[in-house]
């Protein structure tokens, strides 16, 4: 294999494995290559990666060492991410009843999706977390999709009990969009005691449900280091949970001239 064909193919590897640890030996054996010959495609690959602005190659040292693909993205990327999901939520077609609005096809999507997911993995790449957790549903894509970024699990908390989760934990909370008493529920064997979680979801007005999640999750013993939303309401301005990090803030939806207020977060690194 030419030395640009396995540059190419040590690019996708890592890449498609973010955070996992390669050692040369494995590329070694792969490339039936010496191990010279493979650092040389290493320092390549750095710089190819680099080069996208949306992560890095890292090197470490030791008798276990190798390298592993880290998920980044710059400022600049970042912000127009921010910038794209404002003008989509400003689309005036989204306004729903009620002042709600349609965004299942944003958080469905893909490409939005990964966006959101390399703002949060770069947030929380530091919190030590051993799970990324989410309720159901449309919470469900970007937490798995930062969880891939940062080589993490996934728990997701489900609003009714179902015999295939086994023995569960539940707890009665108020939804932050009314005061009607709802119940969420998570498997005893979906994550193990003493552990750390981050909580990644779509959307939050009153953070009733993220006050949930983080009430069950101390019913099991698991600690959560981090709360990151898609879209945060501006109102109330007094939230159930106060340390939360948001992606972009949601701010009047007038019904009568089909307006919508989005706000990027601009404290956002």
């Amino acid at each position: 294999m030419k030395r640009s064909h396995r540059v190419g193919a040590i690019c996708q590897i890592l890449t498609e494995s973010p955070q996992k640890i390669f050692g040369y030996k494995y590329f070694c054996d792969m490339f039936s290559a010496a191990k010279s010959s493979i650092s040389e495609d290493i320092a390549a690959a750095k710089e190819a990666v680099a080069a996208t602005g949306y992560g890095y190659i890292e090197t470490i040292s030791g008798t276990y060492g190798g390298v592993k693909y880290v998920p980044d993205i710059s400022s600049d990327k970042a912000v127009c991410i921010q910038e794209n999901l404002c003008s989509m939520l400003k689309e005036e077609n989204r306004i729903l009843g009620g002042g709600f609005l349609y965004t299942s096809d944003i958080m469905y999507n893909p490409e939005i999706v990964k966006g959101m997911a390399q703002i949060f993995a770069k947030k929380f790449s530091s919190s030590g977390a051993d799970y990324v957790a989410t309720i159901e549903t449309k919470g469900i894509p970007v937490a798995f999709m930062t969880a891939h970024l940062l080589n993490l699990p996934v728990v997701v908390i489900r609003r009714e009990t179902k015999i295939s989760e086994g023995a569960t934990v539940s707890i009665n909370y108020f939804p932050g969009s009314s005061e009607r008493l709802q119940k969420m529920s998570i498997s005893k064997r979906a994550a193990e005691p003493g552990s750390k979680v981050l909580i990644i979801d779509d959307f939050m007005r009153g953070g009733g449900s993220i006050k949930g999640l983080v009430e069950i999750f101390s019913e099991v013993d698991i600690e959560v280091v981090g709360i990151g939303v898609a879209i945060a309401n501006i109102e109330p301005q007094k939230k159930k949970v106060s340390d939360y990090f948001p992606i972009v803030y949601l701010g009047e939806v007038n019904e009568t001239e089909k307006t919508v207020e989005a706000i990027s977060n601009f404290q956002i690194f």
